[in-house]
């Protein structure tokens, strides 16, 4: 059993290092096309990039169960809803709210979804005006290091892939990427400390309860932590995921 990690906007695999020093078995941490890599034609959006993810998981073979964290959440539900070819053992993502009929985004997404807005935005905090993304991550419990990581990926490239997802999605995921009851044993994770302004945390937690229903997931609240809860807490999270491991039959 391999377990797969997929990484968020704006974020690069060192996101996962701290816990994957504390999961079983074998762990491949995936680096999304454009951050801090090369961002080829065709990953204009966000079924390139699931068509890209079930690409790489059907490379690394075998059994997998698959973690998703922000839009790697988001790709981690596409594959295991729209990829049936594709072998996942066990999916686990923290973002289901974002799959809800009644879901809107965030203030800073919907700015990124706008032109010139959005390129504007992002060049900004690429000259660390108002400051880079280490920097304005930090409150949501990004470490240091983590941070130094993705500013050094952060460049022209990144700011495309970004772009390029969050102007796919409009109005929102259920748009274009709607789902039903998915076959694969699934964890909706919630972190009760993610809160973003513009954002109702009570909506939320509605909305991935209800998700969680719909798809036949298991639904696991992290309280303490946010976004960022697997830099927060790297040990309750590797025990969260093994428990669901356990019990979906997985590990």
């Amino acid at each position: 059993m391999t377990t797969v990690l997929v990484h968020g906007v704006p974020e690069t695999p060192a996101l996962w290092d701290a816990l994957r020093r504390l999961l079983p078995g074998d762990s491949v941490a995936l680096r999304l096309p454009g951050f801090g890599s090369p961002r080829p034609p065709e990953m204009t959006g966000k079924d390139a990039y699931a068509t890209w993810l079930a690409d790489e998981l059907r490379a690394i073979g075998g059994e997998i169960d698959l973690v998703g964290h922000d839009w790697g959440g988001h790709l981690t539900m596409r594959v295991v809803s729209a990829f049936p070819g594709v072998r996942v053992r066990s999916w686990v993502s923290d973002v289901a709210y974002g799959w809800h009929p009644g879901y809107r985004w965030h203030p800073i997404a919907t700015m990124w979804q706008k032109r010139p807005d959005g390129e504007q935005s992002l060049a900004a905090v690429r000259a660390g005006t108002p400051g880079t993304f280490g920097q304005l991550l930090g409150p949501r419990g990004l470490t240091a290091a983590v941070g130094a990581d993705i500013d050094a990926a952060h460049d022209e490239t990144m700011d495309g892939a970004i772009l390029a997802l969050y102007r796919s999605a409009w109005p929102n995921l259920d748009a274009g990427w709607r789902t039903g009851s998915i076959d694969v044993p699934g964890l909706v994770l919630v972190p009760t400390g993610d809160v973003l302004d513009g954002v109702d945390p009570d909506e939320v937690l509605i909305q991935n309860e209800q998700i969680a229903r719909t798809t036949g997931a298991r639904l696991q609240t992290l309280d303490g932590v946010g976004h960022y809860w697997m830099l927060q807490d790297p040990q309750r999270a590797a025990d969260t995921l093994r428990t669901f491991w356990a019990g979906a039959g997985s590990s």
